[in-house]
């Protein structure tokens, strides 16, 4: 049997979750939110996604899917400036991009991945 590796654990969720050899990332948000625009707080996410993976044995080439939520759609093309310059090279995942109302109201995006090891 799979064994299931949690880190990163509080009482309602777990920032990584590894199955195997899939792994799952919570929903990342910028931990300096009130700091600002949309590009600025997908920077950080996806620092936050490299420094995850990166734990157990992964990378951004790696990834296998995401999901993007952004707050107001009218941020898709500043944080798709940001994720083109980050994402690798002939390695870009399945990939969803919605609006929705996020938990804070200073949250403009959160985006959660899927990856390989």
């Amino acid at each position: 049997m799979t064994t299931i590796d949690r880190k990163h654990v509080s009482s309602r969720m777990s920032q990584i979750v590894v199955h195997g050899d899939t792994i799952y990332l919570a929903g990342q948000v910028a931990k300096n939110q009130s700091s600002g625009t949309v590009f600025e707080q997908t920077r950080e996410i996806l620092f936050q996604i490299d420094s995850l993976l990166s734990e157990v044995g992964s990378d951004k080439t790696k990834l296998l899917s995401a999901t993007i939520y952004l707050s107001n759609m009218s941020d898709f093309a500043a944080m798709n400036e940001v994720w083109d310059m980050w994402v690798a090279k002939d390695c870009a995942p399945a990939r969803t991009c919605v609006e929705a109302r996020l938990a804070n109201s200073d949250f403009r995006v959160e985006i959660t991945v899927v990856a390989a090891r």
